[in-house]
């Protein structure tokens, strides 16, 4: 069975999900972030099959996530490097990743320990914030049509919420 495309929808969340595809194309972005860059890399560390690692670089390379740049001295050999694209990637792997350790492992079993190079402390957990800095809840946030909405983005928005349903 294929999957549903989501390359007609006019959503923001849709389009993501479009763009990285499957969970194994997040795996691959974080293994990134942990420094694999050789698609051997990639294989050893996720054991994936070699034909579905090498579908998802290549979807990851058209989607401008990564740059395939060829490394090789005797022969081709490439590496996969996040592009500013892919480091943009960051805040969501971060969020997911907190959101896994606070609601699958609980806290004082995180797998995974984020600190800041420079002071060696643990970073502050992603929160939504205003303008100002204060933080915000669910409830505190508006959806509204954007210049980019169509039509039936704008007639979702534009119905009434229930109470409390307001962010989407």
């Amino acid at each position: 069975m294929r999957r549903k495309r989501f390359d007609q929808m006019n959503c923001g969340i849709a389009q993501a999900l479009e763009a990285l595809g499957d969970w194994w194309t997040l795996l691959i972005v974080r293994d990134a972030f942990f420094g694999a860059r050789r698609f051997g890399d990639f294989q050893r560390s996720l054991g994936i099959a070699k034909n579905i690692l090498s579908a998802r670089l290549q979807h990851l390379v058209e989607h401008g996530v990564f740059e395939r740049v060829d490394v090789g001295s005797e022969g081709e050999r490439f590496e996969y490097r996040l592009t500013e694209k892919g480091d943009a990637l960051l805040t969501v792997l971060t969020a997911l990743r907190e959101w896994s350790d606070e609601w699958v492992f609980g806290r004082g079993n995180e797998p995974v320990i984020v600190r800041d190079r420079k002071s060696g402390r643990r970073i502050a957990k992603l929160r939504i914030a205003d303008a100002d800095g204060a933080l915000l809840t669910r409830r505190e946030l508006r959806t509204e049509p954007g210049p980019g909405a169509s039509p039936a983005t704008i007639r979702l928005l534009r119905r009434r919420p229930r109470e409390g349903r307001d962010a989407r």
